[in-house]
């Protein structure tokens, strides 16, 4: 497939670029995940998105051609109120809460899949504390779904459910960008789950992947500016925080804990570590006990779709 005149149209400058239809991102994109794209064409591709923004239709069409690499994908889905937890950030500043919460919701029985990348430079994943927590990986959709279901809660590496998605990936040092491809990856939902919480660090991107799991037919999902990137909620403060269900979109807003702000400096990685033992052993400072309850709040809604009490719901769209 020849996508020059798709970048062209994409890479006309701040006027003249064009935002592609689902189907037309779908062809695309589906071209430039085979292996033997042609190199040159694929980084003009993920540039020209990049300085002109991606639609959420756009999205919707770039997940519908990663989904389409997944072994399995539409055959084996989550248990019923599953929560998709897309891990793609990794953290710093401060330890994992979102994955100590995780932890007390598949103790309760809520099932949880995360999935990210399994090395970030300069930052603990999720897969680094889950490992040392005895989570399990899964390396297929299939073991996925089965470990799911008998320990309630089961990681799984991108390189290893969409090994094309994460080639792209992983060409952000290259590019020396961010591409599309970390949203796609935030927004692929593999098994099919009924919830999901998804983080993002850029604001824009609120209303964009809210908009694309939409038309991706999500059950319900929040979408938030999350701690460092990761789908953390914060203890206090929260700036977007959408909640989409089926066609409905609105902002919702919860009381703010009257707690310290989220650290600002990066910490030793080891420690982090540390404290996010700690956690799970019930030792954690009064911010990170009510980001582990806020987060609880959250995979409960995600899960059955029972709006938290304290929580408000503004206009919807």
């Amino acid at each position: 497939m020849d996508i020059a005149p798709f970048i062209k149209r994409i890479a006309r400058g701040k006027h003249g670029s064009e935002h592609l239809s689902r189907a037309e991102a779908e062809s695309v994109f589906s071209a430039l995940l085979d292996p033997h794209a042609d190199p040159l064409q694929l980084g003009a591709f993920l540039i020209g998105q990049r300085m002109k923004g991606e639609s959420s239709t756009e999205l919707a069409g770039f997940v519908d051609a990663a989904r389409a690499c997944i072994a399995g994908f539409g055959s084996f889905t989550a248990p019923p109120g599953a929560i998709d937890l897309p891990c793609y950030a990794g953290k710093r500043r401060a330890a994992h809460a979102h994955l100590a919460a995780a932890m007390q919701a598949c103790d309760a029985g809520i099932p949880v899949f995360v999935h990210g990348a399994e090395h970030i430079d300069g930052r603990i994943t999720a897969w680094q504390v889950l490992q040392q927590a005895g989570v399990k990986r899964a390396g297929s959709l299939s073991e996925v779904t089965t470990i799911l279901n008998s320990e309630h809660i089961v990681y799984a590496d991108l390189a290893d459910l969409c090994p094309e998605l994460s080639r792209i990936y992983m060409l952000r040092p290259k590019l020396g960008i961010r591409s599309f491809s970390n949203t796609v990856a935030r927004l692929l939902n593999p098994a099919r789950c009924d919830g999901q919480l998804n983080g993002f660090f850029h604001t824009p991107y609120a209303d964009y992947m809210a908009m694309a799991n939409r038309l991706l037919g999500q059950p319900r999902s929040l979408i938030f500016m999350g701690a460092e990137g990761e789908p953390e909620l914060y203890a206090d403060r929260q700036k977007v925080l959408l909640r989409q269900q089926g066609d409905t979109i609105c902002q919702v807003s919860y009381p703010p804990a009257g707690l310290d702000v989220y650290p600002r400096s990066q910490q030793n990685l080891n420690l982090l570590r540390e404290h996010f033992t700690a956690m799970l052993a019930g030792e954690v400072s009064q911010r990170q006990a009510a980001v582990i309850a806020r987060m609880g709040e959250a995979f409960g809604w995600a899960s059955t779709g029972e709006f938290p009490a304290t929580w408000t719901m503004e206009a919807s769209s």
